[in-house]
């Protein structure tokens, strides 16, 4: 299964640890890591990449939805070497990072200042590996399965609108010359909105989909490896 992890830790030290287990587990072949970040939470509730997969399968963390997770912790600050996805302005939502928002409350809550994190997109059939290596280390498991729910919610978006614009519409064939002019103007910018949320759906729609062709080509690589 697809899963959002965040590891929370005490420090960096014990942050790189866990950095370093998650790769010796996807080596091992227990689970397959497709990015990750450390990230740190600073006394000014802003967050700071101190280590990113920059040159990993799945590219810039700015635009996938890792990177839409790390963002939703608090402002990214880049440290050296860190993805420069986030100062290409990128656009960072709940929605694109396919988790729910009790999941951003739980981790809030424990990535306080000062505190030090992994966040990991990986792929695991079962949870026993990566927790029982992280406990270890001393780090708190937080995981999310990872479902793209932006698509329905565009769906849901534009089906409200159009229902909007054929109100509109019967209004305004039933409506006197001077009224017309108003409602010519409403449909018009109801129609622009809607033509606008179809475009990002299908900007999206086209990230997701760049994104499960370089984890096939992952997991297709390693098949082939063992």
């Amino acid at each position: 299964m697809d899963r959002m992890l965040v590891v929370v830790f005490d420090n960096e030290t014990k942050a790189y640890e866990g950095k370093k287990a998650l790769g010796q587990l996807d080596n091992e072949g227990s689970i397959s890591v497709y990015g990750y970040a450390v990230v740190a939470k600073n006394k000014d509730g802003s967050a700071s990449i101190k280590q990113g997969d920059d040159v990993g399968p799945l590219g810039s963390l700015g635009g996938t939805a890792l990177g839409s997770l790390i963002a939703l912790f608090g402002p990214v600050g880049l440290a050296v070497g860190a993805s420069a996805g986030f100062a290409g302005g990128a656009s960072f939502d709940l929605l694109h990072a396919g988790v729910g928002d009790d999941f951003i409350d739980d981790v809030s809550k424990a990535l306080t200042p000062g505190k030090v994190a992994v966040v990991a997109e990986i792929e695991e059939d079962w949870t026993t590996p990566v927790d029982t290596r992280m406990e270890a280390i001393g780090g708190a498991v937080y995981r999310r399965a990872h479902s793209d729910v932006t698509h329905q919610v565009h769906q849901e978006n534009v089906a409200a609108m159009k229902a909007d614009m054929a109100q509109l519409k019967a209004e305004h064939a039933q409506a006197r010359a001077d009224r017309k002019a108003k409602l010519e103007t409403k449909i018009n910018q109801l129609d622009s909105k809607i033509q606008d949320q179809l475009q990002k759906a299908k900007e999206k729609r086209q990230a997701a989909e760049a994104e499960a062709q370089a984890k096939a080509k992952i997991l297709k690589a390693k098949a082939a490896a063992a």
